[in-house]
Parts: structure tokens; C-alpha cells; sequence
């Protein structure tokens, strides 16, 4: 349910995203719509973060705090939106966020976006009962080598059930220390954040929370939250209308005008 329902906040979400808009406009979008299901933003005083979701432009690789800035014609925006819900007497998060493509994007940006979505579907191709959760990270890091894009080692993803963040850790590079294997009614998140050219370094701003790319360049996400079943996947918040056994690229559902 949890994922069901942060996959319609996020879609509503990015209805509304397009060239003008601010982040703040989202951020209200996103509240609201996320209390008209009867759930909570989770981001929302988590650890002091003072917004409802994620807005990310550009270099900013992840925590983007939403502002008043609106968004310019060839931007690449990340919206990362996770929500807490009541279920049969317990509360879950579901976390998942997409990297949009705003107006007139260049063929670096959408090589880029392409190759964060490739980079979360070799994760997903993985998951099964057995499989070690230390072996995600190699395949996302040759799919991001082919790309010549990097992956960020200072964020990985995570255990998600009723606590927010919880193990297993899963880092998205390769020859991590990860430990665990997969085993069904597992649930976590894959979430690696790609960055373009051979520097995988981050830096923070003094907000405490914005994470930017040291040199500059753009940066891109996907993430979702997964189910290992006893034969495979199911992908707690995948796009409606698709199947929850496997990702299909779409670029026509990232492109905002």
C-alpha cells in the first residue's frame, strides 16, 4: 500500500513539473497530495529536513531542499518522494524517485538520465533468493562505465519496511563489503545516483542536507522499493500500469515541457 500510494503522489507530482515551476509549488503538491491519501511525507522533520520531498536539480545529487528557484529550460530534475502509512494496524514507508527531463534537455542530460535508469534496471535484473546483496554494486557500476558516468559512493540504498531507513545496507559500486543475501519477504530500496564523467565525488552544502557533485556536473537517479519474492521481484513502486516484475524505459513519461 505504501508503495502503491507514494507511486500516485509522485505522479501527481510530476504532472505539475515543468519549466517555471518552483520547488516549492511541488513540495505543496506533494504534501497535499500525500495527506488526501491519508499519509504522511516521510522527508518531512526527518533528521530536521524541512520540506515534504526531494527536488534536485542538475549537479545536486540527492536531498535537495525545494525553494523558490523555478525550474529553466533544459533542467534535469530529480523528485524523490517517500510516504508513511497505516496498514492492517503497523505503518510503512514507500520510497521512490524519478529524474525528469524539463524543456530542451542536451544529449549529454539525456544520456545521462538514460544511464541512471539502465543503472537501477541491472539491479533489479538481480533480485532473487540467494542472491548476495555485496553483487548489485558491480552491475550498476559496468552499466555506468559503459555509459562513461560514474556511480556516487557516499549514498546507498536501504532496508524500508516500518522504519524509514533499517538494513540491509545495499551500496550501488563495486567490490563493496555489503553483507546479506536476499531472501523473500525482503523489502529495500536501489537507488544509485550516477554522476557524469570518472568523478563519483560529492560535496555538501551548509544546509546539511544538499548533496552536489564536486565538479559540477549533472548528476541523475531512479529508485524504487522491492519485494524479493520466492520466485524473483515484485517492484513495490512501479509506474501504474506496468508490470511489477520488470522496468521498461519510457522517455515520454520523464519529458515535462
Amino acid at each position: 500500500l505504501a508503495g502503491r500510494l507514494g507511486r500516485e503522489v509522485l505522479d501527481i507530482a510530476a504532472r505539475y513539473l515543468r519549466v517555471g515551476v518552483t520547488g516549492d509549488e511541488i513540495d505543496r503538491i506533494v504534501h497535499a497530495a500525500s495527506l488526501e491519501r491519508n499519509c504522511y511525507p516521510s522527508p518531512l522533520n526527518y533528521y530536521k529536513f524541512p520540506k515534504s520531498v526531494c527536488v534536485s536539480p542538475n549537479e545536486v545529487i540527492c536531498h535537495g531542499i525545494p525553494d523558490m528557484r523555478p525550474v529553466a529550460d533544459g533542467d534535469i530534475i530529480n523528485l524523490d518522494v517517500t510516504v508513511y502509512v497505516e496498514y492492517k494496524g503497523k505503518c510503512y514507508h514507500g520510497d521512490l524517485n524519478e529524474t525528469f527531463l524539463c524543456g530542451q534537455c542536451d544529449d549529454e542530460s539525456v544520456r545521462l538520465v538514460k544511464c541512471a535508469w539502465d543503472c537501477l534496471k541491472a539491479g533489479c535484473d538481480l533480485i532473487k533468493p540467494g542472491t548476495m546483496y555485496r553483487d548489485l554494486g558491480g552491475a550498476i557500476t559496468h552499466v555506468a562505465a559503459a555509459h562513461n558516468c560514474s556511480v556516487v559512493k557516499g549514498y546507498c540504498g536501504h532496508g524500508i519496511g516500518t522504519l524509514f531507513h533499517t538494513a540491509p545496507n545495499v551500496p550501488h559500486y563495486k567490490k563493496n563489503k555489503a553483507v546479506g543475501i536476499m531472501r523473500p519477504g525482503h523489502t529495500f530500496t536501489i537507488e544509485p545516483m550516477i554522476n557524469l564523467g570518472a568523478r563519483w565525488e560529492d560535496t555538501s552544502w551548509p544546509d546539511n542536507w544538499t548533496a552536489v557533485t564536486r565538479d559540477g556536473k549533472r548528476s541523475a537517479q531512479y529508485e524504487h522499493t522491492f519485494l524479493v519474492t520466492e520466485t524473483g521481484v515484485e517492484i513495490l513502486t512501479q509506474r501504474q500500469g506496468r508490470p511489477k516484475t520488470e522496468m521498461v524505459w519510457d522517455i515520454d513519461y520523464i519529458r515535462r515541457p
